[in-house]
């Protein structure tokens, strides 16, 4: 945005900071909360915080490190109302979960390591945010974030008093860090729609049973060598030999990889899902249910069995969406879900391939509100950034969903970009 757009939206901006960040006890805190949402939607190619304060008539450098850097406000509650406004206006299909990095020089950062960075695809010195997104075909937004600590940092209690890493956070996986946002949106009583997830997080056959345990529904991607049992395989019981304990019941063949369930005699359906800038996205794609298996998958239905004396031996049904595009020779994609198999394939097609409206979301966070512009080095800065961030995509998605307010003013009465009304 220009200054003058951001001047005309100044009235909405203050009514949509007095609600987002009404958990801020001190007034000033909400004044420099609306001052550094101004800086990061004004035009600029740089979104930290020296650069936004020269561009603002109000912006004072100290005053936006201090706010941001050392000011002790929690951002929770920011993030809690930011998702229960877009929650309430986007009606979310799904929420996706994925992960963003940020390339970073030195050491000092809260959570920097020489780790995989998507940003530069490959290993890079950079930080590794989790994030939890709303989004239906035409708008998203992010819910919640967490920085994710790589194993090095556990035990280096220097590096992690200067940047400020809490006490109590230690390493912990991705998908648990995943699975601990999703917790938390769902105790803050916003429903849960179907999840979706790139392999990344769909290979983790523990990630997709903890949702199941919740009673949440998934549709996410996986690897195509993930082991599974055709949907008609049973297990056997061996005769007991009259020596020792009895024994268990056990299936006769080894499982198979997925890419094996798709055969010349797999019927594919063609689907069409969204339109896209080159036309409609039409693909064809199977819809087959498998008993996904491994050491994982075993152990967990010995435990909801009450035991492994107490199980049957049947591993449980998951229904495996298949894509193969007319002019391939080999499916190009597998999707795991716990929904069932009777589900409409047009409706596991679009919720599989809604992923890719987060997409739009980080190119807008980076590029245009300067999501990896932070320039400061604590665990509480980049949370406090990022929630800034979100709050300032939020305000602009819903200011999008609302168009009669976004009626542009008479050509003669708009000032010069250059004014400095903001």
């Amino acid at each position: 945005m220009d200054a003058y757009e951001v001047s005309r939206l100044r009235a909405a901006l203050a009514m949509f900071v007095a609600d987002v960040f009404g958990s801020l006890p001190r007034k000033d805190q909400r004044r420099w909360g609306e001052c550094y949402l101004r800086g990061l939607m004004l035009d600029g190619r740089r979104k930290s915080i020296q650069p936004m304060a020269e561009r603002l008539p109000d912006g004072n450098m100290q005053a936006l490190q201090q706010f941001v850097n050392q000011s002790p406000w929690e951002w929770e509650p920011v993030r809690r109302r930011i998702a229960e406004r877009l929650c309430g206006v986007i009606t979310p299909e799904v929420w996706v979960v994925d992960d963003v990095s940020f390339p970073k020089c030195g050491t000092a950062s809260a959570g920097v390591a020489r780790q995989y960075c998507g940003a530069l695809g490959k290993r890079a010195n950079c930080q590794v945010a989790v994030s939890v997104h709303a989004a239906t075909d035409t708008a998203s937004c992010p819910l919640e974030w967490e920085l994710f600590l790589p194993e090095e940092w556990t035990s280096d209690h220097q590096r992690r008093r200067r940047a400020g890493v809490p006490d109590e956070v230690g390493h912990v996986s991705k998908t648990r860090l995943a699975l601990g946002l999703l917790d938390r949106l769902a105790a803050h009583g916003l429903a849960v729609p179907v999840i979706v997830a790139d392999a990344g997080y769909g290979r983790s056959v523990w990630f997709r049973i903890a949702l199941e345990e919740r009673g949440w529904s998934y549709v996410m991607a996986v690897d195509p060598k993930e082991v599974a049992r055709p949907a008609d395989a049973k297990p056997h019981q061996p005769a007991y030999s009259g020596l020792g304990p009895p024994t268990l019941p056990r299936y006769r063949e080894a499982p198979q990889p997925l890419r094996t369930f798709v055969t010349a005699d797999t019927s594919l359906e063609e689907v069409t899902w969204r339109q896209g800038s080159k036309g409609t996205m039409t693909s064809r794609f199977a819809v087959l249910e498998v008993r996904p298996s491994g050491k994982e998958a075993t152990r967990t239905a010995q435990e909801q069995a009450g035991g492994r004396g107490s199980w049957d031996g049947v591993l449980p049904l998951r229904t495996l969406l298949v894509e193969q595009p007319r002019d391939a020779g080999e499916p190009t994609g597998y999707w795991m879900s716990n929904l069932p198999a009777t589900t409409a394939v047009a409706d596991l097609v679009r919720w599989a391939k809604m992923r890719w409206r987060i997409e739009h979301d980080y190119r807008e966070l980076k590029h245009g509100l300067g999501l990896d512009h932070f320039e400061g080095r604590t665990w509480r800065g980049w949370h406090h950034h990022v929630t800034l961030v979100t709050a300032a995509q939020a305000f602009l998605t819903l200011r999008r969903l609302d168009p009669k307010a976004l009626a542009p003013a008479r050509a003669s009465t708009r000032p010069s970009t250059h004014s400095k009304t903001c």
